[in-house]
């Protein structure tokens, strides 16, 4: 925090979450250069955002459009564990920009997607969209810029992100406007009118912008925290919160099972699997995320069915007749 600003900041360092990502992702050929960096990017600015708003639930960002990158996901719990994964499709160029990767016709979309730990009945996800592009329909060449764009319409409160990654570490840092007054509205509330007339005005937030904006890529990925802090807001009067750490820190974790792929299957239809098990003799599911493999035999996808016509204790099933 800045003392007696209504300027907040906090900054992420991934190292063995982020190469756990990587890692995993070798047996299939890991990724391009440029994809690395992309997907390091949103694990860095997906963990700022869910560790910014304390959201009990999943924080989910992703990247889709026209380009080799067909899809790039990244997402965090509550408690700060996440992974992440991309699909590539065609060639990436060394270097290739955002608008390379996913944005080759100005049809490229950035989501972020709030899933509510327990959600009520009925209760959908909160989500919200953004092109690749600017109020000019300029196409945006840095995730951070679209991040921007997201946070100033989403909750009007000005934003200032810094993103950097490679192989080794993925890093951010974000710099933002505290609200005057209510929640944000990134978590579904409406926008706060007074909120929206401070945007680009206020001069400690400007000030504290542009000397986060002079931090460089190689700076934010080999330096450690407090020299970064050190060097940028030396001038500031900060309070700083204990680092996370432990158990409390980001670090890789996979949320699929053979019970949620079972559901999935489930929900193809029972001849839409049995083709595959007359084709392929079994069902093979692998997840994008942690590599995992999931078998089904025929004796495994009859059980996945049978489970679903099972009537529930007390119940009777479809077509059966109780006995008196």
């Amino acid at each position: 925090m800045f003392e007696g600003l209504p300027v907040r900041g906090m900054l992420v360092r991934l190292t063995d979450a982020w190469t756990d990502i990587l890692r995993r992702r070798e047996q299939a050929g890991g990724y391009p250069a440029a994809v690395t960096e992309l997907l390091g990017e949103m694990t860095a600015a997906a963990t700022l955002m869910q560790a910014n708003i304390k959201f009990n639930g999943a924080l989910v960002l992703q990247i889709m459009g026209d380009g080799p990158v067909k899809l790039a996901v990244a997402e965090v719990q509550p408690d700060l564990s996440l992974r992440a994964t991309a699909t590539v499709t065609g060639e990436v160029a060394v270097g290739a920009a955002l608008s390379h990767l996913v944005n080759v016709n100005n049809l490229g979309r950035c989501a972020i997607t709030l899933d509510p730990k327990d959600r009520l009945p009925g209760q959908q996800p909160y989500q919200g969209v953004v092109p690749l592009f600017g109020d000019r329909h300029e196409k945006l060449e840095k995730l951070s810029e679209v991040i921007e764009h997201y946070m100033l319409q989403s909750e009007q409160l000005d934003t200032r992100l810094v993103l950097a990654a490679n192989h080794q570490v993925a890093a951010g840092l974000l710099i933002q406007r505290l609200p005057l007054q209510g929640a944000a509205n990134l978590a579904g509330v409406g926008a706060v009118a007074r909120d929206e007339d401070q945007i680009g005005l206020n001069e400690d937030y400007n000030r504290i912008a542009i000397l986060a904006a002079s931090l460089k890529r190689d700076e934010l990925l080999t330096l450690d925290v407090d020299t970064i802090l050190h060097r940028l807001f030396w001038e500031e009067d900060l309070r700083r919160f204990d680092p996370l750490s432990g158990a409390e820190a980001p670090r890789f974790a996979c949320t699929c099972s053979r019970e949620r792929v079972g559901n999935m299957l489930r929900s193809l239809g029972a001849d839409e699997v049995e083709s595959i098990i007359a084709e392929q003799g079994q069902v093979e599911v692998g997840c994008d995320f942690c590599g995992a493999q999931y078998r089904f035999d025929p004796v495994d996808a009859a059980q996945i069915f049978l489970q679903a016509a099972l009537p529930l204790p007390g119940t009777l099933g479809p077509g059966v007749s109780g006995l008196h």
